[in-house]
């Protein structure tokens, strides 16, 4: 029978990471924090940008490194770092580059064997942290997971001779005493102390434990899923907010349960020939909600009342099925978490592709004093440290950079569905573009994945577009009435005159200069 579960929390281990700083790098940090200047640090403590990242996770090891090439028509595109020792000069397959003091980008380096066919076009791509990326997928396989509720039971009385044993190691030492009236789960009576115990039910003995207002689930999943306002839904109910979002949290458990059982694990075994793919990135603006205490007329305009959240989701392009829909904020976090990874690692000293927090792009360290050598003055310091306070006085949480949302999103795609060859599906959105390029970078390389852009003119109207939308629709219907196809669907017409097309087209032979045109910064 399946037991009841629980959500895992953050002091839960679910993804375990390696460190990537030793103890004796730390040391050195810590003697070169005052001797460096901020760039001289950075500089000699750099070695994060293409160190591969080691983690287990359900008993499986991975090694994660994303700092490549992302242009498909460099000659570099998805290959690792290297280091070429035995020739002169020793140049590697990539160096960096700094375009703004906040963001570091790797640049593809000539080939200097040029043995191998394929040319280098000196592509720019942005250094994203390789921890801070798994320090993302820690948080999005914990909110999406749950484990077994295991109860604590005490079977005896204070002072009871038989205190080590237990229904289930020694049922003798114990009687049944029937099953509860209300769950239907068995109670325990020690035959020494006489104490009784009632364990936990099973789901299958009653779904509605812990659950005084089961009767209202239903309902307020229909309203939940109907956007339907907070106020109103409580009104209907006549619930407070506090049995409102403690609902809430009761449904999504047993989605997560639903998941678990109906997708996670048939999945793993199910291989897929090809995999369509279909991404896109939605914003919603929320509220910005000051804590209880922050008083309106003191602390009103110190952030904006309204800011945007990133949502990204995957769906399947024929079959529409979800398999994710990731939000770019971390609830759990909190500003002295990231106050303690500073001073351990001297992350404001190091440039952003080596932080563990980069992922919060505007917090990803907390200010510190200036040390002896630092170029940032006090007063500097005193206003980045009075940004940061005030943060304190809003909502818990922060807001992720969405492009490490959406790598850590299509990583997480990858690990579940098992698919020879991949399709992908978006827009211009460059944070949805790169993600897929690094994740899949074998995949592209090998040409196992393919990526269609989708192209949308902005400038036009809602009725303009619908207008050629409809015009278009009817001369395909036109096109293959005369060309004697029986089909009405626009889809399949579609289809049709691009597979006449194609066959007749002439394609032109591929050149240099032209993906240098192209592609010539990524």
């Amino acid at each position: 029978m399946a037991n009841f579960k629980t959500l895992i929390s953050p002091d839960d281990v679910v993804l375990e990471v390696t460190p990537p700083v030793s103890q004796n790098e730390l040391e050195n940090r810590n003697k070169d924090y005052d001797v460096l200047t901020p760039r001289q640090f950075g500089t000699k403590y750099r070695g994060l940008s293409f160190m591969p990242i080691e983690f287990n996770l359900f008993q499986r090891s991975y090694l994660l490194q994303l700092n490549v090439c992302v242009n498909p028509y460099c000659k570099w595109q998805g290959l690792q770092q290297e280091k070429f020792h035995n020739l002169k000069g020793k140049p590697s397959r990539y160096k960096l580059t700094s375009p703004s003091p906040e963001q570091k980008q790797i640049q593809c380096n000539p080939d200097p064997i040029q043995t191998n066919p394929g040319v280098t076009l000196g592509c720019k791509t942005v250094a994203l942290s390789n921890w801070s990326i798994t320090e993302e997928i820690e948080r999005l396989v914990r909110i999406n997971s749950v484990k077994d509720d295991i109860p604590e039971y005490t079977f005896h009385k204070e002072g009871c001779t038989k205190q080590d044993c237990t229904p289930f190691n020694s049922p003798s030492l114990f009687y049944k005493q029937g099953k509860s009236e209300s769950t239907g789960a068995q109670q325990w009576q020690c035959k020494t102390c006489r104490k009784k115990t009632t364990l936990q039910p099973t789901n299958a003995q009653s779904l509605t434990y812990k659950q005084k207002r089961s009767e209202i689930n239903l309902l307020l999943t229909k309203l939940l899923l109907n956007k339907n306002p907070v106020n109103r839904t409580c009104e209907i109910l006549g619930i407070s907010k506090g049995t409102y979002y403690d609902k809430i949290r009761f449904i999504y458990r047993r989605c997560l349960e639903f998941l678990e059982r109906h997708e996670t694990q048939p999945l793993q075994n199910k291989e897929f020939k090809e995999m369509w793919i279909n991404t896109d990135k939605l914003t919603y603006h929320l509220n910005n909600v000051r804590k209880k205490g922050m008083s309106k007329s003191k602390y009103r305009d110190l952030e904006d009342s309204v800011f945007p959240t990133h949502v990204v989701v995957s769906a399947d392009v024929f079959s529409r099925y979800v398999f994710r829909s990731d939000v770019s904020y971390d609830w759990d976090i909190s500003l002295d978490e990231i106050n303690e990874d500073t001073i351990r690692y001297k992350d404001d000293h190091l440039g952003i592709y080596a932080r563990k927090n980069a992922r919060f792009s505007k917090n990803s360290f907390y200010p510190q004093p200036p040390s002896a050598n630092d170029t940032q003055t006090k007063s500097e310091y005193k206003n980045e440290l009075a940004r940061i306070k005030n943060r304190t006085r809003y909502t818990d949480g922060l807001h992720v950079n969405s492009t490490y949302t959406t790598v850590a999103h299509h990583w997480m795609i990858k690990n579940l569905v098992h698919a020879s060859e991949w399709r992908f599906v978006t827009d211009e959105d460059s944070s949805l573009i790169t993600a897929i390029f690094r994740v899949f970078a074998k995949e592209f390389r090998l040409s196992d994945a393919h990526h269609f852009l989708c192209h949308t003119d902005k400038t036009k109207s809602r009725p303009q577009s619908h207008k050629e939308y409809l015009e278009t629709v009817n001369e395909l219907l036109e096109w293959g009435e005369l060309n004697g196809y029986k089909t009405k669907s626009p889809n399949e017409l579609a289809l049709l005159k691009l597979e006449q097309l194609l066959q007749n087209h002439q394609f032109h032979k591929e050149s240099e200069n032209f993906y240098w045109f192209l592609f010539g910064v990524c």
